[in-house]
């Protein structure tokens, strides 16, 4: 064992054994208990899980106060953050910006969740001291208890607490949805003023965002002013009404979603001055139906032959270059990394010389060349920081090894990082970044914890099949 430093060898045992000791396993199967037995085994296990949402906050709190700020770039200074794009969520005064990027590789998660529940942990212990008490001792749950911190983390410490006092002795009798209605009549009722700042304060932070939601499907949401919102879904109520009375036999929902996605995405419209640009991604075994995996080729270089092959399986299936688009091709081996990238053209030229490809070269120069580009876009598809999904078309490419350092300038030492995670790794210490030959990223944070990404084709190579099992002895 390791004696931490500054304590006696007794309180490094014992901080080891709370640390390091299991949780325990329930003791009876269900088939033992009654259903008075279960109902109370249920309330039970909603105690512990709001204990243990207050105990995973005080750890956050704590790990956050291990990180000061003092060796952030400071605002003037080279590096220092801009709130050109979007104004900041509000600061953890005297926390590194850098935080919640290591509290999201500790717990695994993206940075905007982890920043998200260290502001709740911040909000219970600066602004809602009763809230985390209740949570501490189990007699408020953990939903209701988050419900408070989202509802008043913008809120002064003053009028948060009025708040509190108020609302939480009522509040296990409310649903969820009460809860919050409550909270915000009650905020109103106290400060006005204050209710409008907050929603000024929203108004500028708003955003759209998409998430996928299975099945081919994704969801598309915009935050917007309240009266926004429902004149915009009566309107397109309204309109799916009139086509269901002029015959329409579909779902009203599928008619108001389709109407919705004419709407956003305008150009159906036929509005000028916008153009989308779309990443379609797919194999060819996939396209041609006979599998749902990469495309392999194997080797490092691909021979004038495979090439071949490859422009018969293009033609075969009538790919070409859509007008004012790209066609990109993308080759892998049988692992699933990134051999080379092709478009159509060089692939024809190719194969009429009889040449062969190979990866893009690298550079002396500092700046990546456009093979280089395409390549690393290609195999990465986003920032390759772990959990987070920024488009490779918003991120830089950044040398693995600096370029000060001695770091080339080549597809072995290049990778997609979006412009935060670059300042990340350039500006804050203790941050560690490796890479192997085959564009496999590792980062360490400052605590040690390590995690790694894989490129895009890597990551979705099928499982290998289980093994034949052993034949019986007979």
């Amino acid at each position: 064992m390791q004696r931490r430093a500054g304590s006696s060898l007794l309180e490094g045992v014992l901080v080891d054994w709370v640390v390091t000791r299991p949780i325990a396993e329930p003791r009876l199967p269900m088939s033992f208990l009654t259903a008075e037995e279960k109902a109370a085994e249920l309330q039970r296990i909603q105690a512990e899980r709001a204990k243990l949402s207050a105990r995973e906050a005080e750890v956050m709190l704590g790990f956050a106060a291990d990180r000061p700020d003092d060796r952030d770039p400071q605002p003037g200074t080279p590096g220092a953050a801009s709130t050109e794009w979007r104004q900041t969520d509000p600061e953890f005064p005297g926390v590194s910006e850098s935080f919640p990027d290591e509290l999201a590789m500790v717990i695994g998660v993206a940075r905007g969740t982890a920043a998200h529940r260290l502001r709740r942990a911040w909000t219970w212990r600066h602004d809602l001291p009763a809230t985390f008490a209740a949570l501490r001792r189990g007699v408020l749950d953990e939903r209701r208890g988050q419900i408070f911190a989202d509802s008043l983390v913008h809120a002064r410490s003053a009028l948060a607490g009025r708040v509190e006092q108020i609302v939480l002795p009522e509040a296990a009798g409310l649903s969820f949805s009460a809860l919050k209605k409550r909270i915000h009549e009650v905020l109103l009722e106290l400060d006005a003023d204050w209710a409008e700042e907050s929603r000024k304060l929203a108004e500028r932070n708003a955003d759209v965002w998409v998430e996928p939601a299975g099945d081919g499907r994704a969801v598309l949401t915009a935050e917007m002013n309240a009266e926004e919102a429902a004149e915009a879904y009566e309107f397109i109520n309204a309109v799916a009404v009139m086509a269901k009375q002029d015959g329409d036999r579909r779902p009203i929902g599928q008619i108001r979603t389709e109407i919705h996605s004419l709407l956003a995405r305008g150009a159906a419209l036929g509005i000028a001055g916008a153009r989308a640009n779309l990443t379609i991604v797919a194999a060819l075994e996939a396209l041609e139906g006979t599998s749902s995996g990469p495309a392999e080729v194997n080797g490092y270089a691909i021979t004038p032959a495979h090439l071949a092959e490859l422009l018969r399986r293009i033609g075969a299936l009538g790919l070409t270059t859509p007008t004012d688009g790209s066609l990109t091709f993308a080759v892998t081996d049988g692992d699933g990394a990134l051999l080379a990238t092709l478009s159509l053209a060089d692939l024809q030229k190719a194969v009429k010389r009889g040449e062969g490809a190979n990866p893009p070269a690298g550079t002396d120069g500092y700046t990546p060349t456009a093979e280089q580009r395409e390549f690393v876009d290609t195999r990465d598809r986003t920032c390759r920081m772990p959990f987070c999904g920024r488009s490779a078309g918003w991120a830089d490419h950044d040398h693995v090894v600096a370029h000060s350092h001695g770091g080339t300038t080549t597809r072995t030492n290049l990778c997609c990082l979006c412009r935060r995670h670059h300042r990340l790794k350039t500006l804050f210490r203790g941050w560690l970044f490796a890479m192997e030959p085959d564009g496999t990223v590792h980062v360490t944070t400052p605590s040690g914890i390590t995690r790694a990404t894989k490129p895009w084709a890597m990551r979705r190579r099928p499982p290998p099949p289980p093994p034949e099992p052993d034949p019986p002895p007979f």
